[in-house]
């Protein structure tokens, strides 16, 4: 009696459409994702040892080295900031206003900036520090 010996057939998985359909995933979401933009000013922020956090909806009011002050990166001359922290005051409303000012600025400055805040009847200003390294 002779018995038949059928080779038995390898499966074979072909990766290759897999490999195009992950490649194109990983395009897509490069491509859809979205990057933290930072302001374009140079600022270098006083340290604070303290930490805590707000989140802001945008609103900040930058003061940088040489003395010139921007609202979300909107140059603003000093005479003309009042006016202009009065025009937002119902747009920003109960969401926080951030002042990044360089540690170089002189005091005055930055406390004639948040009379000028006050003034216009913003309540909630939050002062932006770096964290100091523990050491």
């Amino acid at each position: 009696m002779q018995f038949s010996t059928k080779k038995k057939k390898q499966v074979q998985i072909n990766i290759t459409s897999l490999i195009d359909v992950l490649f194109l995933l990983l395009i897509f979401f490069m491509v859809s994702s979205t990057f933290l933009e930072q302001a374009g000013i140079k600022l270098n922020l006083p340290e604070s040892s303290q930490k805590s956090g707000t989140k802001s909806a945008g609103y900040n009011l930058l003061v940088a080295n040489d003395e010139k002050v921007y609202f979300n990166e909107e140059p603003v001359d000093l005479k003309n900031l009042p006016a202009k922290m009065n025009a937002i005051a119902k747009e920003i409303g109960e969401e926080s206003l951030v002042l990044k000012a360089d540690d170089k600025v002189r005091y005055g400055l930055v406390v004639e900036v948040m009379d000028a805040v006050k003034a216009a009847g913003i309540k909630n200003l939050t002062i932006a520090t770096t964290l100091k390294n523990a050491q």
